[in-house]
């Protein structure tokens, strides 16, 4: 992976994403959408967008890959496309958030328990003395 002052398209890439993430009801409907899939009825209830403005930025997000839909009977089921989407709303969710929670939720937002485990490595320098002494 590299970083994005080391690749312009890559840096090109983020601001697209970022563009589709800068419009507040798009920013509202994937926050909701972090909470576990939804009906229109019940992003509509959540969140306050009314139709058909609900229905615009949806078949935005869709387009931009962020969401994915899901038919049962007569309802759509809406859905964050990845992991990756979560991660960037939790983020922005940490970091405006206010002082209090934010590295707890940025934590979270970043490493999952899952991932935090095999990640983990023996404690070495000032964590080893401090665990002798």
């Amino acid at each position: 992976m590299s970083a994005i002052y080391q690749d312009r398209a890559l840096a090109d890439k983020a601001v697209e994403k970022l563009r589709v993430y800068a419009q507040p009801q798009r920013l509202m409907i994937l926050s909701c959408l972090l909470r576990g899939g939804r009906t229109v009825g019940e992003i509509e209830a959540a969140t306050g967008i009314g139709q058909p403005a609900l229905s615009q930025q949806l078949a935005e997000l869709r387009r931009a890959d962020m969401v994915v839909t899901r038919r049962s009977a007569k309802q759509v089921h809406y859905d964050l496309a990845d992991e990756g989407v979560g991660v960037c709303v939790r983020g922005m969710e940490a970091i405006f958030a206010g002082p209090v929670t934010t590295g707890e939720l940025l934590a979270a937002a970043i490493v999952s328990e899952s991932s935090q485990k095999e990640r983990e490595l023996p404690p070495s320098g000032a964590a080893v003395f401090a665990r002798l002494g």
